[in-house]
């Protein structure tokens, strides 16, 4: 991982901020685990509210922890008096999402003054093994006040 230099260095505070403003993922149980600039790690433990018709988690809610983990680590790299928002991402599915515990992992890739691509994996805890079940690539642009 390349060490990125934060344009704001109130960084931290700004991304738990934001983070803790989005009322979804108070609904999902995602939390923040570790927060570096360029880079995240999110968590939620398994709830059967989350689950498809077979007992997995839903792909919708391994996506929305991907894309937010995304979003974090994206906003980490923004100056001060931006804004976030997601411009495209593409989610693969490769395994069952069946655990205790899921995690969700994206750093910056390549840091832009509006654009900014990142790359996520979510894996899934059973039994203390960690199990890759998804990745993602995902754009986000920095909403930035007008001049």
């Amino acid at each position: 991982m390349t060490a990125f230099e934060p344009k704001n260095p109130g960084y931290r505070a700004a991304a738990i901020a934001m983070f803790d403003a989005q009322p979804a993922m108070r609904t999902l149980g995602i939390v923040i685990v570790r927060l570096a600039p360029g880079e995240v790690e999110l968590a939620m433990l398994h709830a059967p509210a989350l689950t498809q018709q077979n007992g997995f988690i839903h792909a919708g809610i391994i996506t929305a922890g991907l894309d937010n983990a995304c979003g974090v680590a994206a906003f980490s790299l923004m100056p001060a008096e931006a804004g976030i928002l997601t411009v495209e991402f593409k989610t693969t599915l490769l395994a069952r999402a069946r655990g205790e515990r899921f995690v969700f992992k994206a750093e910056v890739v390549k840091p832009g003054r509006t654009l900014t691509f990142c790359e996520a994996k979510a894996y899934a805890e059973h039994d203390g093994k960690a199990k890759l079940i998804a990745t993602m690539t995902g754009t986000l642009m920095a909403m930035l006040p007008a001049a």
